[in-house]
């Protein structure tokens, strides 16, 4: 039997997701946003720390994915194409600054598969956001200053998160918004009685980008808020913007602890934000 992750099959064609590598690209809308300290530290796993310099930032992003691995797989669009929802907090891994994903939903189970090998906890979700077209006209809004975009996030029929942005200005330095690397923590159960609380795999682990590609990345300086659906009021943060990129991401293991991270959200609102067109390989 052949195959990258389940179902195996004699020709390995029937598999949720093939091996590495994974090119992506795509259109973000981008919301960064402060939230309650202590709510953005109950969630991260053992190993991170919140972040001093920025505790309680983090970064809501709604994101319009096309993807492709080996192959021209963005020739069927209908497995290719999907959207997601994510969240991640400032925190420090030793004294790294990164990135933690605690939250992130997907409309599309090839994206929850290679999610799941990576370390990100995708859950199975509706997100839907603004897109923009270089025709123009009435139906599209303008990539650039006065251009106004709204996104939205749903799971289980509950509203989850929501943005809307008005874009103002060009981003001087868009790497910098894509300076902190994605610490994930990759976690299996086992099935069997009495070793529920032993995990088979059980690790932290760091997604590298390569490649990376950011254009067309707009912000404005106030956005409308983001909600998510568990918790504490936030702080106001002052950015919004939309933007394309691209990149290549490899799954980096790091040794190190092994405790389950803990349940926690935020109410998030959103006063940054930016819109821009992706590009990765993983």
């Amino acid at each position: 039997m052949k195959g990258y992750t389940v179902p195996l099959s004699p020709r390995g064609i029937a598999n949720l997701a093939p091996a590495p590598p994974w090119h992506y690209a795509g259109t973000v809308v981008g919301v960064e946003f402060f939230t309650d300290p202590a709510a953005a530290a109950a969630t991260l796993p053992e190993g991170l720390t919140p972040d001093p310099d920025s505790a309680g930032r983090g970064v809501a992003m709604f994101i319009d994915w096309q993807y492709s691995s080996t192959g021209l797989e963005y020739l069927d669009p209908a497995r290719s194409q999907y959207r997601e929802f994510l969240i991640t907090l400032d925190a420090r891994y030793n004294d790294t600054p990164v990135a933690w994903c605690p939250y992130i939903y997907v409309d599309n189970d090839s994206a929850m598969a290679r999610g799941w090998v990576q370390g990100f906890p995708k859950k199975l979700g509706a997100v839907h956001q603004t897109r923009a077209y270089s025709v123009g006209g009435p139906g599209t809004p303008v990539l650039g200053p006065g251009g106004q975009f709204g996104a939205t996030a749903s799971a289980a029929g509950q509203r989850i998160a929501e943005a809307r942005i008005t874009l103002e200005q060009p981003v001087p330095d868009p790497t910098a918004l894509m300076n902190r690397p994605v610490i994930n923590l990759r976690h299996f159960p086992r099935l069997a009685a009495g070793q529920h609380d032993k995990p088979a795999v059980h690790e932290l682990v760091m997604s590298v980008l390569d490649d990376t590609a950011i254009s067309d990345l707009p912000t404005c300086p106030s956005g409308a808020p983001a909600r998510d659906s568990t918790s504490t009021s936030p702080t106001p943060s002052p950015t919004s913007s939309p933007s394309p990129t691209t990149a290549t991401d490899h799954p980096t293991r790091h040794e190190g602890p092994a405790a389950g991270p803990h349940s926690g959200g935020s109410q998030l609102l959103g006063t940054q934000a930016a819109l821009a067109n992706l590009g990765a390989i993983e």
